[in-house]
């Protein structure tokens, strides 16, 4: 599913004080959309300036989310694009970016579906008004429902089936899975696959993903209270580091996996802290968003067929291949 493509460097990203100012305020709660301005490279395309706002669920703080925006700033510099990005965890206020975006008039929308019912009525306006959207990430069981182009990134269920029959070939027996952000159906699908896929048996923790603190004390709380537990599986590479810590506090002997990679993470994978990790390649997802909607807009295509989705992962990354990813994570693009 990859394409070869020149790579861009970028050097400094600007704030914007104009497009999608009515969503940055703080009645709405958005975040301020930014546009990457770097000239290096920018206008590599022939193809006539075109402007796409890419608008995610992302919560302040979540690295995760600094990966998606690389690879999208990479296919904006190559394509002759200026990209938006915005983001809010709130459901509400990232459907009010979008409005926000389909009202700027821009040529292409990437998004995140998280909460799908919250993008119905916004994706539907835009493709009115004639804005190609296409989703990334989150939503793949909706984004045909919703209406959108086109989808990119992991089907997490089948994700994590394949997390869950990891756990059977390891001999894990009981499993938490630790889910940060409640109804968000991407975290709510890799449990459930989990669920389905491992023999053993499987608990669900619910913790506040923004609040590291309350994170690390639930983990903890719980591995103390359940000496069963032998496997903790977290859904990001925040929540995993700071598992670490729950599993000394409690002094659980418990074994760790997670979703999701970072420069932090892939250390603690390297350190035998973490015994694996699923690599859906964020980076992956927003260059393929971004350079869709230039593809679609200049000469019609789309991947999948409208479809099927392009999938990104998963991928598994343990001390057998860790080091083969370590200096792309060092240069913050894994």
């Amino acid at each position: 599913m990859r394409r070869n493509h020149r790579a861009a460097v970028f050097t400094a990203t600007v704030l914007v004080g104009t497009l999608f100012a009515a969503g940055c305020s703080s009645s709405s709660g958005g975040k301020k959309s930014t546009e990457d301005t770097s000239g290096a490279s920018a206008g590599k395309a022939t193809t006539p300036r075109m402007t796409v706002a890419m608008v995610t669920h992302a919560a302040p703080g979540d690295t995760f989310w600094d990966l998606v925006r690389k690879g999208a700033q990479a296919a904006a510099a190559k394509d002759n694009v200026k990209l938006v990005y915005s983001s809010d965890p709130s459901a509400g206020n990232q459907a009010n970016l979008v409005q926000n975006a389909i009202d700027q008039k821009v040529d292409g929308i990437a998004l995140t579906a998280a909460k799908p019912d919250a993008m119905k009525d916004v994706v539907a306006k835009a493709k009115s008004a004639g804005i190609p959207v296409v989703g990334f990430n989150s939503g793949v069981s909706d984004w045909k429902k919703l209406g959108m182009l086109e989808y990119f990134g992991q089907d997490e269920n089948i994700a994590g089936q394949a997390f869950g029959q990891r756990l059977n070939k390891l001999g894990a027996k009981h499993a938490l899975c630790v889910i940060q952000e409640q109804g968000q159906v991407a975290l709510e699908a890799r449990c459930a696959g989990l669920k389905k896929g491992f023999s053993g048996k499987t608990d669900i923790l619910y913790v506040n993903g923004t609040d590291m603190p309350s994170v690390k004390s639930t983990i903890t709380a719980k591995l103390t209270q359940d000496s069963s537990i032998d496997q903790v599986v977290t859904l990001g590479a925040p929540i995993a580091l700071t598992a670490i810590q729950s599993l000394t506090d409690s002094g659980s002997k418990a074994k760790l996996a997670t979703f999701d990679l970072s420069k932090d993470l892939v250390k603690a994978v390297q350190d035998g802290k973490i015994e694996f990790a699923v690599d859906q390649q964020p980076y992956l997802q927003g260059y393929l968003a971004v350079d869709a909607l230039w593809l679609y807009k200049t000469n019609g295509n789309f991947s999948g067929g409208s479809t099927a989705p392009v999938l990104t992962g998963p991928a598994f990354i343990d001390k057998t291949n860790v080091d083969s990813v370590a200096k792309f994570a060092a240069n913050g693009t894994r």
